[in-house]
């Protein structure tokens, strides 16, 4: 025969505790922006502002919306030589954000994806190196496109998806605001 609880005050507590998100800090903007860029020798903002036509050409280019039209950035450069830019953004996994930075070189390539970070529970697969070397090299003209020409890790689903969306839509915001500058 089981025993019935004391109080059923004593049971709320549990029934009312919220899950608890893993939140983890990888790395620092500044951190960051010397592993994507480690020759550089300076690293200056870049005061960037996506007008009405510009947002329109980023979402066709991309297929996904432009939420921050301020995004941030930073100028990567060996004494006047520019090496590239450095993006930082934020995309959801399931339910949390995930900070990533993007390097992109003065080219248009990317550098490499730097997860800053991450507070899902589950997903965070997406910091393995092997997944993120799949985007080296890709450029707006590439597909960046989950299933196509970067690969899915199971368990991971939505941080792939919104991390290669991400991606795709920083190269065309690159492309669109700073191809070509000096």
């Amino acid at each position: 025969m089981s025993r019935p609880l004391a109080s059923p005050w004593l049971a709320a507590p549990l029934l009312a505790t919220p899950l608890l998100v893993q939140a983890t800090q990888y790395l620092s903007v500044e951190q960051a922006q010397r592993v994507l860029f480690p020759t550089a020798t300076a690293y200056s903002p870049a005061v960037l502002e996506i007008t009405p036509e510009q947002l329109k050409t980023i979402e066709q280019a991309s297929g996904t919306r432009v939420v921050n039209r301020k995004p941030r950035a930073w100028r990567a450069q060996a004494g006047d030589t520019l090496l590239g830019h450095v993006f930082v953004d934020q995309v959801y996994g399931k339910h949390e954000l995930i900070t990533y930075a993007l390097g992109i070189t003065a080219d248009g390539q990317v550098a490499g994806v730097e997860i800053l970070d991450y507070r899902e529970t589950h997903g965070d697969q997406v910091r393995l190196p092997r997944w993120r070397a799949q985007f080296l090299g890709k450029d707006a003209d590439d597909a960046v496109k989950l299933g196509r020409d970067i690969q899915n890790i199971s368990g991971a689903t939505l941080s792939c998806r919104h991390l290669t969306d991400g991606v795709r839509r920083l190269l065309a915001t690159h492309r669109a605001l700073l191809a070509g500058a000096p």
